[in-house]
């Protein structure tokens, strides 16, 4: 079962290590320290595999909302963010959003963009549904 130190979690989380210890030392999330060679707890606080995955869940709930009055949809994938680059030409757009520490780049017409009133600044709510989705392990 995989384990994270302290660094390891805040950069999944994308939060600094203080607020994780913070987290560890309120008892919001669980951390171990290791046994020695001894039997004896010491070392680095770790937090397990699947203690850090349930975190990161409850704490993501509802961190991207549809907006009130939003559309029914089977999209189970949605970032609410800030438009933050626009590249438009003639036919197509690229659209770059900040959705909190992700950034999503999608490409859409031009004429979207025109009719959605898309500009730099802008709150959106990007959608993704796709069965093209690549999954890395990290090393």
């Amino acid at each position: 079962m995989p384990s994270y130190s302290i660094g390891q979690a805040a950069n999944l989380l994308g939060v600094s290590p203080e607020t994780v210890r913070r987290w560890t030392d309120s008892g919001r999330l669980s951390a171990s320290r290791p046994l020695d060679g001894g039997g004896a707890a010491g070392g680095a606080r770790v937090i397990d595999g699947v203690v850090l995955a349930a975190f990161a869940k409850d704490r993501a709930a509802g961190l991207h909302p549809v907006p009130d009055g939003g559309v029914a949809t089977s999209v189970r994938n949605s970032f609410a963010g800030i438009v933050t680059g626009l590249r438009v030409d003639e036919v197509a757009a690229q659209v770059e959003i900040q959705s909190g520490p992700h950034r999503v780049v999608s490409v859409i017409t031009r004429e979207s963009v025109d009719e959605l009133g898309i500009e730099v600044g802008v709150t959106v709510t990007a959608r993704v549904k796709s069965t093209n989705v690549h999954i890395d392990l990290a090393p």
